[in-house]
This record gives structure tokens, C-alpha cells and sequence, in this order.
């Protein structure tokens, strides 16, 4: 791969720190770095490949020369500066909400959908953590057993919020230790030994915006309108790497334990974590800056036999639910 002119805008953020890890990590070719924040950012030196690189403003010029531009920086940031980005002739990749169901805008996980990259038109859109480490779970299954229905609950840790909210949990959490009352700013409620409904704002239907872009991005990922999704989601007192309990339902049979565990093992990005005999299984402690996903408690379910598998999966949010997925997007290109 010749060597690229790469900016990551969003830079100071927790996801943007994390792109910079990745690149190093997976020896992406990169020929110059630009990094890119607010003004109360500008200034700040990030490390990269032993050097210390400054940070910088970002503005509607910052763009030009670039072949490539990760982006965390929020929705409003990202709609702002599109433009600016595509005019320059670089491809964004964005981390935030703003595109993902937008006709004509690829959604991918490449172990998933790597062609949908090509069909871009100066922007890709990175899916949202919950459905990223749900579907590394689910398609190795649904690609050989068409998967019919999906029931999920998740655990989410306090990165898919931010630093800010990472380091309130900690902050709450020596609250509640010192016997000490604490007003949260980040969260809704107290996060210290605590979990709540997510975050994001409930609809008319009942359903979180978390829980919906789940259903959504879902369908749009595998190009198939019938999968039915019922997700629950839910803040846990975890400093990074989200958890899900699933329940899969397929068209027809279900695939048997030890056949679900052979189409794992031989998919890349999931590695198995389901030792019976230890009571062993994902742990968001274990998927912390792991790569893989974590998948485990791989069951038929009880209630529907032969028709549907329960399987339990722990992926690192800011890597594979985030920057490992947008730079793995980028080798795509």
C-alpha cells in the first residue's frame, strides 16, 4: 500500500487517541499526520512513531493535500466540515452518527461488508460500538444459518461517552467508597456501583436512539430489511469494552454448539472465550485493547431447540467498536 496523507480530526478525543495507537499497531503506511481539535485543544502534543506531533485547529483548509481524514470529532463537526473534506479530494471516515443511514453513504465492518467500501463517494461511515460487536458475533453464524431474529441486551462501558464520562465513573465510584455525596455532570445518574437505561434520548415507541441505531445500521449492514431486532441497552459501571447477551433465532435450524464454535474460530477479528469447566467466558476486563471480540456462553437456547443459539460477547469499544474498525476501513481503501 503506497503511503498516505492522513488527518484525524478529533484528535485529544478518546476514540481520536485510540486511532493513533491503531495505525502504529497495524504499521498503517502513513507518508504525513495532521491532528486536528478545537482551539481549547490547539496545542497539545500527541505521540506518534516516537515523535511528538502538536495539535492543531481545525479549520476548512486543514484538509488540503490529505488522501484520508478519521474523524471523531461529533456529528455537528463532521456535517460541518463534509464539504471541506470532499472538496480537498480526501475520503472522510466517520466515527460519529451523522451519515451511517444515509442513502449512499457505506456503513461497514469490513470482516462484514468490505465491498460496500468501495461504493463510496468521499465518505464512509464507522457503525455504532453496540452494532459492531453484536454483529461480529452474529454474522460468522447468520452467513452460513440465515439468522431470522436477534434479541440482545448490552452492557456498555463508560467509553462509548467520552473521557469526560470515564473519568466521572472513577470519580463516582471513590465517591461511594468514601462514603461521600456526588453530583454527576457527564451521566444522568450516579455511575459508581450503579447501571442505568442508556444515555441517549428514549422515542415515542419506547426505544432508546442506542437501542434504535442497533435495528437500523443492523439492516443496513447486511442489506436485509426482514431481520428482527429487539435490543436493550444499558450503562454499566465498566471503564471500556462493551458486553452483549444475544439470542439468535435462524430461518430455519440453528446451527449446533460445536458447529457455531468451528465458524467462529475460523472468522477473523472473533476469538473464543467459552471454557465450561472454568466458568470461563468474556469479560470486558479481558477485551480491554484486545483486537478480537470475545464471544463465549455459546448455548441452544432452551426454549426454542434446534431453532436458536444464546451466545455472550465482550469487544473493546474505542478499538473494534471504533478506531480499529475506521482504520481497517481506511486499508480497505
Amino acid at each position: 500500500m503506497p503511503a498516505k496523507h492522513v488527518v484525524i480530526a478529533g484528535a485529544t478525543g478518546a476514540v481520536g487517541r485510540e486511532f493513533l495507537t491503531v495505525l502504529e499497531k497495524l504499521d498503517f503506511p502513513v507518508a504525513s499526520l495532521r491532528l486536528l481539535a478545537s482551539k481549547r485543544s490547539a496545542g497539545q502534543k500527541l505521540r506518534f512513531r516516537g515523535e511528538d506531533i502538536p495539535v492543531e485547529e481545525m479549520s476548512p483548509t486543514s484538509f488540503k493535500g490529505a488522501d484520508l481524514a478519521l474523524f471523531s470529532a461529533g456529528s455537528a463537526v463532521s456535517k460541518e466540515y463534509e464539504k471541506y473534506v470532499t472538496d480537498a479530494g480526501c475520503v472522510m471516515i466517520d466515527n460519529s452518527s451523522a451519515f451511517r443511514l444515509r442513502e449512499g453513504t457505506p456503513l461497514v465492518i469490513p470482516e462484514i461488508n468490505p465491498e460496500s467500501a468501495k461504493k463510496h463517494s468521499g465518505v464512509i461511515a464507522n457503525p455504532n460500538c453496540s452494532t459492531i460487536i453484536m454483529l461480529m458475533a452474529v454474522f460468522p453464524l447468520h452467513r452460513r444459518y440465515r439468522v431470522h431474529r436477534i434479541v440482545v441486551s448490552t452492557y456498555q462501558a463508560a467509553s462509548g461517552a467520552g473521557w469526560a464520562a470515564m473519568e466521572e465513573l472513577k470519580e463516582a465510584t471513590r465517591a461511594v467508597l468514601e462514603n461521600r455525596p456526588f453530583v454527576p455532570q457527564k451521566m444522568p445518574f450516579p455511575y459508581g456501583f450503579n447501571l442505568f437505561s442508556h444515555n441517549s434520548a428514549v422515542g415515542e415507541n419506547g426505544y432508546n436512539e442506542e437501542e434504535m441505531k442497533m435495528v437500523k445500521e443492523t439492516r443496513k449492514i447486511l442489506n436485509d430489511n426482514s431481520i428482527a431486532i429487539s435490543p436493550t441497552c444499558i450503562r454499566v459501571p465498566v471503564l471500556r469494552a462493551h458486553a452483549e447477551s444475544i439470542h439468535i433465532e435462524f430461518a430455519e435450524k440453528a446451527p449446533s454448539e460445536d458447529e457455531a464454535r468451528q465458524l467462529y474460530a475460523e472468522f477473523p477479528g472473533v476469538r473464543v472465550v467459552d471454557d465450561r469447566a472454568r466458568n470461563h467466558f468474556p469479560m470486558p476486563i479481558e477485551a480491554s485493547g484486545q483486537f478480537d471480540c470475545l464471544v463465549g456462553r455459546i448455548r441452544a437456547d432452551l426454549s426454542l431447540p434446534g431453532r436458536a443459539l444464546n451466545i455472550f460477547v465482550a469487544g473493546d469499544q474505542l478499538l473494534k467498536g471504533a478506531a480499529l474498525n475506521a482504520v481497517q476501513i481506511a486499508q480497505l481503501l
